[in-house]
Parts: C-alpha cells; structure tokens; sequence
C-alpha cells in the first residue's frame, strides 16, 4: 500500500491511583478502585505497544471505561450528578503543545481525554499498518475500518461529552472544536486515500477516481483552514501535511479527469488538465521538503521520497506525454488558456464516521456499592491530587516512520 500519515504524539497523563482509603468501606468499593487503577495502567500500556491489535483495545477500552462511567453516570436514570464526579484530580497533556499538562478534578475530563487518546491510538494502528510493504485485502479493510472508527469517536466526544466539562476548554488545546474537527476531517480524508488506492488499483472509471480524489483534496483543504487561526509554532508542520496533502490530491483529480476527458476526444483540454495536475504536483512537492523542514510536533518523514509520491509524478508525466501524442497526430486541437473547472461529486466511496458509544455501566456498580463510598470521610488535605509538580512524562511511542515500500498494491 502506498501510503503516508502524518502523526502527532499521543497525549501524556499522570498516574492514578484511585486509593480513597476511609472513603471505600467496602472490600466491593475497594475491589473496584483496585479495578480501575489496573485497566487504566492496561490500557496506557497498549497504546505503546505494537503487538495491541482493536480487539485488544476495545477489550481493554471497554473495561476501563465501563468502570469509569460509575463515576459519572446516575444509577437511577435520574439527572442528578454522581457524587464521586469530582473526588480525583486528572492531569493530561496535549497532542500539539508538548510536556505542558492540564488538570481538571472532573471524570468527565478523564473520559474525554482517555477517549481522545483512544482515537489516536486507531489512526496510530491505521499508519503502521499502511506503512507494510506486502499489505493483504484484509489489512487494507483494517485501515480503512480504523479510520472510520477514530473519527467516529472523536466526533462522539465532541457532540457529547466535552459540552459536558465544568471548566470550559483552553484555545488550542485537543478538546476545543477546530482540532478535534481537524482530526475528525483527516480521518475520512485518510480512509478516503484507501478506497482510491482501490478503485485505481481495480481499474475503475477515471470519472470516479478523479470525483473521489477532488472530495479528498477539499476534505485536506477543509482541516488546514479549521487550523489557520492556531499558533503555527504548534500546529506549523500538521499545516504542511494538511495542505501538501490537498495539493497531491487535486493533483491526482486533474491527472484522472484529463483521461476522461480524452476518452471523450476532448484531447486539448485533456492536455490543459493535465499540465494543471503537474502544477498542483509541483506544489505538492515543495510542500514536502518544506514539511521535512518544519519543527514542530509530529513524524519525522520524507514524503517526496515515498512510493506513494513519486507514482503519480510517473503516471501524470505519462498521462501527458500520451495525451500530447494523440494531439499531434489525431485530434489537433487547440490547448485552452484557462484550466477546467473540477465541478465532480463522488456518487460513491466516500466515507463517513462509524458511531460510537461508550460502554454501559460496569456490572459491579450497584446502590450498593455507591453508597459505600463516604465522601464525609475524605481527609482534609484531599490527598487524591496530585501534587503541583508531580511529572507528567511523554509516553514512549513505537517508531512509525514510514517503512520502505516495495511498489506492492492491495491484492
């Protein structure tokens, strides 16, 4: 598969005990905190490791917050709060502004930020498994199936959890609307490049390649100006993935169209597309050196080198030269001045999130085991926060620089 993502860190949190001693007063309250406190470590520990597969993750995701939502959730249906809403203090990072962390003692803050997590972690499995060089069907599905999957959580988390948070969302940081939109559009502008590796790959009409790949490029448009308005000292070399991205795609819209359109003996605007297609690719490839120069949060990558880049460099100076040929020869048709307007809708392919809900109520959350937890003996100096200058160290993530490919398609 010939394919290249961009990546920004996963969010770093400080550990979490969940010990309420006094506060527990029961060995079922205490069996639960004890839960809580191992599936939150269990699932910090998959987002590193390679081995995690989706099964893994829901598995672990479903635990953990399943446990989580006893915090959150009323046992009685009713509207009132839980009252063990805010007895922990929380404290994560963010994807784009580094070590700096923020705290909120709220399990609403806990769940959206895991959550986010969570996503991340899809669009993480999504790259490295596009990144193979002998990558099967299946594995094409699989990334194709993760992406939706990511955006359908981030969208689910931005609809309705985050409007839930007491202390409104900082500018700039993840939860606030223009990233997680910008997440939510890359992920379909993502899973949208595997279903035109497949339509090209099994040979299907230009016309459809090149609506599929228009919608992309607008989609990549779309997520770089929800971020124009962000500090490019943090969101700088996301930017340049976003809009090279957008370039390399109307790139391939022009290359496809400008076949349909000599399909149609419409040879000299053919040729006109085409040479618009090699102008967006020029462009592409300046934003890719430009991306390989930007600091900032993210993979270190050299994408004009990668397969998926210099292919279509190939296929559009082919294109042409085939086009150009046919003029000479049969068509002798004046080239236009202005290029043609892309007026294309793709009437099929294109993707939309898979929804997502979280978990129900952990089966050990009774009345019970509610009420056997007494607030009234929490000791004075609330020792369930952490400590102002407790450490909250980045999460050692797997390499996933784009491996070296072999030119291999999906089969």
């Amino acid at each position: 598969m010939t394919h290249w993502f961009h990546r920004n860190p996963l969010k770093a949190t400080a550990p979490v005990q969940f010990n309420y001693y006094g506060v527990a007063t029961t060995p079922a309250s205490s069996k639960i905190c004890n839960d809580l406190r191992l599936s939150r470590t269990r699932l910090l520990e998959l987002f590193t490791d390679l081995s995690c597969n989706p099964e893994m993750m829901k598995n672990a995701t479903d635990l953990y917050f399943s446990l989580l939502q006893g915090f959150i959730l009323s046992l009685d249906d009713s509207s009132q709060e839980c009252k063990l809403r805010y007895i922990q203090n929380f404290k994560w990072t963010d994807t784009l502004q580094g070590h700096v962390p923020c705290a909120q003692q709220d399990a609403v803050f806990e769940l959206v930020s895991m959550g986010f997590n969570v996503a991340l972690w899809y669009t993480k499995y999504a790259s490295r498994l596009a990144g193979k060089e002998d990558i099967t069907e299946d594995e094409a599905k699989d990334v194709h199936r993760s992406l939706k999957i990511a955006a359908g959580i981030f969208k689910h988390l931005k609809e309705c959890h985050i409007p839930k948070l007491i202390t409104p969302v900082e500018k700039g940081r993840d939860l606030e609307p223009r990233l997680i939109d910008s997440y939510i559009i890359q992920c379909q502008a993502e899973a949208q490049e595997v279903t035109i590796a497949r339509a090209i790959e099994l040979k299907h009409n230009p016309g459809l390649i090149a609506a599929l790949a228009y919608e992309t490029a607008n989609f990549y448009q779309k997520a770089d100006q929800t971020l124009s308005s962000l500090d490019p000292t943090y969101a700088g070399k996301w930017r340049k993935y976003l809009n090279l991205k957008s370039c390399f795609y109307m790139a391939y819209a022009y290359c496809y169209h400008g076949q349909t359109l000599l399909a149609s003996d419409k040879c000299g605007e053919a040729i006109r597309s085409l040479q618009e297609s090699e102008k967006f690719f020029a462009k592409a490839e300046a934003l890719c050196k430009e991306y390989g120069e930007t600091k900032g949060p993210g993979t270190t990558a050299k994408p004009s080198g990668h397969l998926f880049f210099r292919k279509l460099g190939t296929l559009i100076k082919n294109t042409l030269e085939k086009c150009q040929r046919e003029n000479g020869f049969i068509y002798f048709q004046k080239v236009p001045a202005e290029a043609p307007q892309l007026e294309l809708k793709a009437n099929y392919g294109l993707v939309e999130p898979v929804p997502f809900e979280f978990p129900a109520l952990n089966a050990h959350w009774t009345p019970e085991t509610l009420a056997a937890f007494d607030l009234t003996k929490r000791p004075k100096d609330d020792t369930a926060k952490p400590k102002p200058d407790e450490e909250v160290k980045p999460l050692k993530e797997p390499d996933i620089k784009p491996q070296k490919d072999s030119g291999c398609q999906i089969s």
